[in-house]
């Protein structure tokens, strides 16, 4: 697929997980021909593990991270009108510990209502609405962000932790998440106690598949397999909130790892082609345990620093779910 062939300004975007494909939606539906390449399917990235709760967590800077949280929980509320298509739903839950900012307890309300994503939907939701648009995802790792500048002339980046190597940028490391996942014994609302910088976290999320219970944030840990030990202070943890999940029977043990930065990279620069000339590079990784809560605020920031299309301007997020 090139994008003189359509007329339009020919983009990949590295990275399948929830910030790339985001933005490959926002930039597909201003008349962009893009390309997502991504190491692993859909379901299988880290964005898939993630227990969907829109809500500020693990990102700086804070200032910025709020002001795309509060943009992207804009957009899963409307999202929410059509729960079966998206996979977001609003729900009533509580939290502990920290006090969240002033502006974000005006957009939650008292007691907060926050979307709840199902990533099991949302992400085909994600891919299907990028098909519709003419974008398409193909299963490819970049060895380098100048294997991708050579097929187009606008590459961003949402590898993700990837981003370690592709960049390479050694500030990126990972925070270890830990869930167990359970029968609902009818348990509706959601709750949180996940202090800043604490290693142990203890949530509760209703989803359609089962309870996800979390959760750890081990950070530097880049172990995938799931640990028995932890699975049951998890359990434990969120026993002591609701005791009846001491019997709950158990679904999933699931580990992912959060793409933490000490800062968000939302900015440009030119990578070299191999033609002697250079492409522009669109970086958009970092979001470490907020990707889901910021993806649509990013995404629309990342789509603003490519510019407009050649073809003219488009809208930057069209239609309704």
């Amino acid at each position: 697929m090139s994008g003189e062939a359509h007329g339009t300004e020919a983009v990949v975007v590295i990275g399948g997980g929830v910030l790339g494909l985001t933005t490959a939606v926002v930039l597909a539906e201003r008349g962009m021909d893009v390309r997502v390449w991504s190491r692993e399917p859909a379901e299988e990235t880290t964005s898939s593990v993630a227990g969907g709760l829109v809500w500020p967590y693990r990102i700086e800077p804070a200032e910025r991270a709020l002001d795309w949280s509060v943009r992207t929980f804009r957009h899963f509320s409307w999202l929410a009108e059509q729960p079966s298509l998206t996979g977001v739903r609003l729900v009533r839950g509580r939290v502990a510990g920290e006090e969240p900012p002033a502006v974000w307890t005006e957009l939650t309300g008292t007691p907060p209502r926050a979307p709840v994503v199902d990533m099991r939907t949302y992400l085909p939701y994600l891919l299907a609405r990028l098909e519709k648009a003419g974008g398409h995802c193909e299963q490819r790792a970049a060895a380098s962000l100048e294997e991708a500048a050579a097929e187009a002339p606008v590459v961003v980046n949402c590898a993700g932790l990837g981003a370690r190597e592709l960049v390479p940028d050694p500030s990126v490391r990972p925070v270890r998440g830990q869930i167990v996942i359970v029968e609902n014994p009818g348990i509706e609302e959601w709750y949180v106690a996940a202090d800043k910088g604490a290693s142990e976290t203890t949530y509760v999320l209703p989803q359609p598949y089962g309870l996800v219970l979390g959760g750890t944030a081990d950070d530097g840990a880049d172990d995938r397999t799931p640990d028995p030990a932890t699975a049951e202070a998890i359990v434990r943890r969120c026993a002591a909130v609701h005791p009846e999940l001491a019997d709950a029977r158990a679904l999933e043990h699931r580990v992912g790892l959060r793409p933490f930065r000490p800062s968000v990279r939302l900015e440009t620069e030119r990578v070299p082609d191999g033609r002697g000339g250079s492409a522009l590079c669109v970086h958009n990784y970092g979001h470490g345990g907020a990707g889901v809560t910021v993806s649509w605020g990013c995404a629309v920031d990342a789509a603003r620093l490519v510019g407009p299309p050649s073809g003219g301007v488009h809208p930057w997020v069209t239609g309704r779910p």
